[in-house]
């Protein structure tokens, strides 16, 4: 039975100044910190109805990453580097110590990335439709190969800047319910103009296929290989057919981190939270009760 997504987010709004940029997140509950991470296109408004079944298990936090959501848009490259610098400051303007991370789309890249430098500050991981690791165009599913192959050529970066392509086209595809009007305007709303759809242009260009960019490439291979040795506790989510972590990333993932819990929730693309909100709220609450 499908779950009944509420458009609404009555949880509270904070701001922080990282770099000089205000930087906005969602915050709900008290104690130790739960840190949720989007990705492109999105805001924390897509943990909205996730963050409330984690509530009573920690101070939940959802930051806006720079130049997304609420955040400020300074004038920056947008590239990854850019993105960790931002989250990192975030973090270190909150205070956070010992975190618990859910994470999805590049907010994996961002909470990994963290995770395998700062391993004794992160006591449980729960991931979802992430990128896990390189990989080559080839070997991705034939939907994935002409999207981001469109996505990083210079037609995809008009579409992109002039058609505000990724909200408009790629976050409706990629779930399985209809957004509603009053979904799409929050989704819309940082990307009025061209200018500030930067970063939803730069993100897919930084995806780690066939050796680029060779930095980026170099970080995913960095924490996959700590992540590997390290003891944190890691559950990843599964969702069929699933957009980025689908049979060929799940078989790795059970080779690479052989400690890792994988759990499938059914049926899903890649906006999973707007679909199965109250489920994986309630699989990362169980998670998160083994690992306090």
């Amino acid at each position: 039975m499908a779950e009944t997504v509420s458009a609404a987010c009555p949880l509270p709004s904070r701001y922080v100044t990282v770099k000089g940029s205000r930087m906005h997140y969602l915050e709900l509950g008290e104690g130790d910190p739960i840190l949720l991470v989007h990705g492109n296109p999105t805001s924390s408004y897509l943990w909205r109805n996730v963050i409330p079944h984690l509530a009573p298990l920690g101070r939940c936090i959802a930051p806006d990453l720079i130049g997304m959501g609420r955040s400020a848009k300074p004038d920056i490259g947008y590239r990854l580097a850019d993105h960790v610098t931002y989250f990192e400051g975030f973090i270190a303007a909150l205070g956070l110590q010992r975190m618990r991370l859910v994470l999805h789309d590049w907010g994996g890249f961002l909470g990994l990335h963290f995770a395998a430098r700062n391993p004794d500050r992160v006591a449980a991981l729960a991931l979802m439709e992430t990128v896990l690791r390189p990989a080559r165009m080839s070997d991705r599913a034939e939907g994935f190969q002409r999207a981001f192959g469109l996505l990083r050529s210079p037609a995809g970066r008009d579409k992109i800047y002039k058609e505000n392509f990724f909200v408009e086209r790629i976050l409706p595809g990629s779930i399985l319910r209809k957004l509603s009007d009053a979904e799409m305007a929050v989704y819309r709303a940082p990307f009025r103009d061209e200018a500030s759809r930067k970063p939803t242009h730069v993100f897919p260009n930084e995806i780690p296929l066939d050796g680029q960019p060779a930095d980026v490439v170099a970080a995913v291979e960095a924490y996959d290989a700590a992540l590997a040795q390290a003891k944190i506790p890691m559950l990843l989510l599964t969702f069929d057919p699933g957009a980025i972590v689908q049979q060929p990333e799940i078989e790795w993932c059970r080779r690479a981190w052989p400690r890792i819990v994988i759990q499938p929730m059914g049926p899903g693309i890649h906006f999973v939270q707007e679909d199965q909100p109250a489920a994986i709220g309630k699989a990362v609450a169980d998670w998160f009760r083994r690992w306090p």
